[in-house]
Parts: structure tokens; sequence; C-alpha cells
């Protein structure tokens, strides 16, 4: 059986990709032709497959050869795993800090004031939430609380759920904002989800929407070669799928 728990986590920021695309693919099938001819869509209960692209890494550093080698030599063939952040940074629900959108805050103290003996603190996300309810395997609802908002949930957010039991993170997007109630600090939504809810989750689960993420592989037909070039700078794409 596959293990999904306590997976490494792609160093997102050190790849330097100028480009990033995530998407959900194959969540429906053709469901043949109605009465009138017209082709119809059948979604698949499963909800489809996240996928993430990393376009262009400007590999240059020795480090970051050495990096890419790693990527190459764990998750060619398909059969290993890496969790794969979602870079929302720009657009989530986050608070402006000096104009820009921070996802995370740093240089937190300790209790009596001190930090780290490198000078750094504790980090911790400014966006944040928890399930208010239990929710079933495939869930397409959930009910959560979310703290921290700079902006109500609107159109859309990717955010994640670490799955302890056996799926690890899983990422979601909802599709529409059921019900919205204000609270003291905080604010209950009822979302629609896509895809539905991988395990079986309780009530008090915590939700991440700072770089959100999803345990993923190389598809079987995608391998991560090392490439070096003229100059030792290299651009390369890098191909993940949600694992299963």
């Amino acid at each position: 059986m596959a293990n999904y728990l306590n997976q490494p986590t792609l160093a997102a920021n050190f790849l330097a990709a100028p480009k990033t695309t995530y998407d959900v693919v194959g969540s429906s099938i053709d469901g043949g032709r109605n009465g009138v001819g017209e082709g119809q869509s059948i979604e698949i209960s499963g909800g489809g497959i996240v996928s993430a692209t990393y376009e262009d890494c400007k590999i240059k550093d020795p480090e970051q050869y050495e990096y890419i080698n790693w990527l190459g030599a764990r998750l060619n063939g398909g059969f290993r795993f890496i969790n794969v952040p979602i870079i929302t940074d720009w657009f989530g629900p986050f608070p402006k800090i000096g104009k820009l959108p921070a996802p995370l805050v740093g240089g937190i103290p300790h209790s009596d004031g001190s930090l780290f003996t490198d000078g750094s603190g504790y980090s911790q996300a400014t966006v944040w939430g928890e399930l208010t309810s239990d929710a079933a395997l495939n869930a397409g609802i959930i009910n959560m609380r979310v703290y921290g908002l700079s902006r109500p949930l609107r159109w859309s957010d990717w955010f994640s759920i670490y799955h302890s039991t056996a799926k690890g993170w899983r990422a979601y997007r909802y599709w529409d904002v059921l019900s919205r109630e204000d609270g003291d600090g905080y604010t209950d939504y009822s979302l629609a989800i896509s895809p539905p809810l991988r395990e079986a989750t309780t009530s008090g689960t915590r939700v991440e929407f700072a770089r959100p993420r999803f345990v993923a592989k190389f598809k079987q037909d995608f391998t991560l070669p090392s490439v070096v070039e003229a100059f030792f700078v290299t651009q390369q794409t890098i191909q993940f799928s949600e694992a299963f």
C-alpha cells in the first residue's frame, strides 16, 4: 500500500519557476447524447486529479543542480511522492504587510521575547481555518470557520487539509459559497468544493490557506533528467500529478 504521509515538501521558492500552473483534470466522462443530439458530461465521483506544473525553473547554482538530480532520482517512474505547494501568495485572502500580501509572518519570538541563536523566530500563517462539522469521504460540501481573512471567501480559493489517517496532504478549492455567518474574529462558511474530500475528516481539523499543498508524483511518461548547458544556466519544466 502506498504511503502518502510524512512526505517531504518541494522547495518551491528554491526552484525559481517564473510560471506555475495548477488544475483539476479528468473530472468528467462522456455521457453520450441527449434527445436532441447534444453531448452530455457526467461527473466522476472522485472529482478529477489535482495537477501542477512548475515551468522553466531557472537552474544555475550548484545546489539547484543537486536538488534537480535528487528530484529525478526520487520521483522518476511515478512510484515515490512529494508534497507540492500551490503558490497563492498574490491572490489569496491574506492581509498586506508593506503593500504585499503576507500568507506567513516570521520573526515571532519566544514568550520571553528572545529569538533563536541565529536571529530567526517562529513563523505562522496569517489566515487559517478549521472544520466545524464532520465530513465523509467524497463529501462535496464542508463547513469551516476561518480566521484572519482580509476579504470574504467569494469566487474561489485553494486550501489544503492534512488527512492524517491515510491520504496525507490534499488540495481543494471551493466553487460555491453556500452560506456565510460573521463572528467575533472569524467567519463561518459552508462551501461546495472540488475535488471532493479524499478522506473522512472530523470537526476541528485544521485547514491551511497559506501555501496549500498536495501529495504528488511524476506521471509515468514524465522524467526529470539531469541537464547541463553552456554557461551553467538551465531551464527545466517539472510536471506533477496528485498521488493515488
